[in-house]
């Protein structure tokens, strides 16, 4: 017990996940100790993804000059309402180096069949390259849709690579894939087991979902792989999710954040530079975005901080779809402030849970929010499994992050910042339509929950930070 609490100390956790599996430890000191050794690994001391070729992109250097603009103030921005969100760029910007494009074009799925509609129709058309990766990717129906498209462009010389999480992914089977491989194709997996089936790395997970195919196209948001986000799962029924297609600049920077996942999985197939990834953008669209990412590997939550920073500047309104609302001190704190200061602050969340323990944690947060006026509203035509928050109309973000501790430090996330007022409308448009099919958790509905389900959520908050 005592050599178990030693290394979680030295390990310099917050004090609140170190408590957490203390408590862990205490209980349950023999099994508690093993799992702490497979879920409770820093990675902060490694430098993970690099790509000595990046320098080609000359994105640092653009990093660089935008900084410098702003410092001076003489940042030529498209839309002057855009100068009103500057320090946050500038956050972003010093933070993560996540470039400020505004030339992209934007389009919004919030429903599974149209995005995969969508993404199917791109990847027939694609000429030179196809990257796709997921957390999950199925080997169900649509999985099996989505190889044999990829099979079919494999055959015609296009590039083909595919990167799913050993985890997330963890029924899928290489020989799922062995002909794409056959016909030129790559795949990889990321975080494999190496001591099969002990994984020492299970508890950090890639969970970002991108696509780029020929450069010129890119796919990020919540969706994954599989029958259920088309709603053919009778335990979920109807998959509520929200998906981005982009078009501009922007998707340089996934390309980028593609190129270092991959080559951090990959043994033999790194991807050097090729000016065929980097094509000249067709720029067709005015929407201003920042792609943000976090994860384990660093000191500062990127994706966290965007967060709290877009709370702590509402000036009227707050919404925020998520499947998952376990938020540590600082970003409640933020949203509690929020209520307090008259903000209209609307949280949506799934009726049914997908994990257990976090469902009750979830609704212990948002139980304590309701006191101070937030309004909860639970989604009740399926599983909601968004990742959203829009603030004021005008900023949105979207992404593959909840709204969470294992989002903020401990999974491999990515998300669109966007600075469009436009597109915060038809987010704000999609989440109103939404409310037409959810119930109002109101804090006399709260009230009346059972003893079983209040010691629930107690148990549940207590581990909320190793959840």
């Amino acid at each position: 017990m005592l050599l178990a609490a030693a290394v979680v100390f030295l390990e310099r956790k917050d004090a609140t996940s170190t408590w957490a599996w203390l408590l862990v430890l205490t209980f349950i000191p023999i099994l508690g100790f093993v799992l702490y050794l497979l879920l409770g690994q820093n990675l902060t001391r490694y430098r993970l993804f690099q790509w000595k070729e990046r320098a080609k992109l000359n994105i640092d250097q653009m990093v660089i000059d935008q900084i410098h603009l702003l410092q001076e103030k003489d940042f030529p921005f498209r839309k002057p309402d855009t100068l009103e969100y500057k320090d946050f760029i500038y956050m972003h910007l010093i933070q993560n180096g996540a470039l400020f494009t505004e030339d992209n074009k934007v389009d919004i799925f919030v429903d599974g069949h149209q995005k995969f509609d969508k993404l199917l129709q791109d990847i027939n058309n694609a000429k030179d390259h196809i990257h796709i990766q997921y957390y999950i990717y199925r080997s169900d129906g649509l999985g099996k849709q989505i190889r044999d498209a990829l099979i079919k462009k494999a055959k015609e010389g296009v590039y083909v690579r595919v990167l799913y999480d050993a985890l997330g992914s963890r029924t899928l089977r290489k020989r799922f894939f062995k002909e794409l491989t056959a016909a030129g194709g790559k795949v990889e997996v990321f975080f494999p087991s190496k001591l099969s089936p002990i994984n020492l790395r299970l508890n950090y997970r890639n969970h970002r979902k991108l696509v780029i195919i020929d450069g010129q196209i890119g796919y990020t948001g919540g969706f994954n792989v599989g029958d259920e986000y088309l709603g053919l799962d009778k335990k979920f029924g109807y998959w509520r999710d929200t998906h981005l297609r982009i078009q501009g600049t922007a998707v340089a920077t996934l390309q980028a954040r593609f190129i270092m996942d991959w080559n951090e999985a990959s043994r033999y197939h790194d991807i050097t530079f090729v000016p065929a990834h980097f094509p000249e953008p067709e720029k067709t669209g005015h929407v201003g975005m920042q792609i943000v990412t976090s994860g384990p590997d660093a000191e500062i939550e990127h994706i966290k901080n965007g967060y709290i920073k877009m709370i702590s500047g509402a000036k009227k309104s707050i919404l925020i779809q998520t499947p998952y609302f376990i938020p540590d001190a600082s970003m409640l704190d933020a949203v509690r402030i929020a209520c307090l200061s008259g903000i209209d602050v609307r949280i949506m969340i799934p009726n049914k849970p997908d994990h257990m323990f976090v469902y009750w944690a979830t609704t212990s947060y948002v139980g304590e929010l309701i006191k101070v006026g937030a309004k909860i509203f639970v989604y009740d035509n399926g599983f909601l499994h968004t990742k959203m928050i829009v603030v004021d109309n005008k900023i949105a973000t979207i992404g593959s992050a909840n709204f969470d501790v294992r989002s903020s430090r401990l999974n491999f996330e990515i998300n669109a910042f966007i600075y469009d007022a436009d597109i915060a409308q038809q987010l704000t448009d999609a989440f109103e339509k939404d409310l037409q099919l959810s119930a109002e958790l109101t804090e006399e509905h709260y009230k009346q929950r059972s003893l079983w389900i209040r010691f629930k959520e107690s148990i549940s908050r207590l581990l909320s930070p190793i959840l």
